[in-house]
């Protein structure tokens, strides 16, 4: 792996927190408005950082350029691996109540929404990335410890 990937394999964790804000208040707007719109321009976030990753979502490319200059350097970096995963898992809770509100399913919509909006604030207030922990525990479970117990 060359230097460069490696650095683009780390992100700056309060760049996460931030876009768990902005995550936060779209879906926030979603539910208020009891509108599918927010939580489409969402769902295209998602996807972008699904795609190319977080740091060229939208939110990730606004800290760069509009926060990040303004702090000192990190005092760790995060893989970017589990954020990655974790953004899937929102595009994938965003598909299904834009599924729902888009096909009348109104509570389906909200559900989605709802679980999606509850980790983006987790996230954003405490730091807790449920996604990333979700990826964590899969991969601990599909790669097995070689230690065996007595």
């Amino acid at each position: 792996m060359s230097s460069r990937t490696a650095a683009q394999s780390q992100v700056d964790p309060r760049g996460l927190r931030f876009a768990a804000g902005v995550t936060t208040v779209v879906l926030a707007l979603t539910l208020v408005l009891n509108s599918p719109w927010p939580l489409a321009v969402q769902a295209v976030v998602f996807a972008i950082s699904v795609a190319f990753g977080v740091q060229a979502s939208p939110y990730g490319q606004l800290f760069k350029r509009l926060i990040r200059p303004r702090l000192d350097p990190p005092k760790e970096t995060e893989d970017a691996t589990p954020p990655r995963f974790a953004q899937l898992v929102g595009l994938v809770f965003a598909v299904i109540g834009l599924i729902g509100y888009l096909a009348g399913a109104e509570v389906l919509g909200v559900v989605a929404t709802g679980f999606a909006l509850v980790a983006a604030f987790v996230n954003a207030a405490v730091g807790l990335c449920l996604g990333c922990e979700a990826y964590l525990l899969i991969q601990r479970i599909r790669t097995p410890s070689t230690a065996t117990t007595t």
